[in-house]
């Protein structure tokens, strides 16, 4: 009877680790979606940014984020696209926009990256 008892304890003991590891698992999950979900809002807004400056922007850069998105680094890099249009005329002023939110989480180093298009007059 003594060795059932311990038998069984042993299994619950067992239970309980695992349950345990399974548990800081999901924690670990969720805060790396939550990361995840927070660099794709700073690569959302740098973009809203962009498209709403009339400017164009730099060819490359890259800068630390503060406020919200303190600990992340946007990286922007930019390049002249030449693409033709249905009637085969070249359209000028076509950017491809590369943003790629950097940041570290659990020791390593992880990324986002959004691209879009920009079309500006020269």
């Amino acid at each position: 009877m003594l060795l059932e008892i311990m038998l069984a304890v042993a299994i619950f003991a067992m239970g309980v680790v695992t349950l345990g590891a399974a548990l800081t698992q999901c924690l670990v999950a969720q805060r790396l979606r939550f990361e995840s979900e927070r660099a794709r809002l700073a690569l959302q807004n740098r973009m809203a940014e962009i498209q709403a400056n009339p400017a164009m922007p730099d060819n490359s850069a890259r800068r630390e984020m503060k406020g919200a998105f303190a600990g992340m680094t946007m990286v922007e890099k930019r390049k002249a696209v030449e693409f033709k249009n249905e009637e085969g005329a070249i359209m000028a002023g076509l950017n491809q926009v590369t943003l790629t939110a950097e940041w570290e989480s659990e020791g390593d180093r992880r990324s986002r990256t959004s691209t879009f298009y920009l079309l500006r007059g020269n």
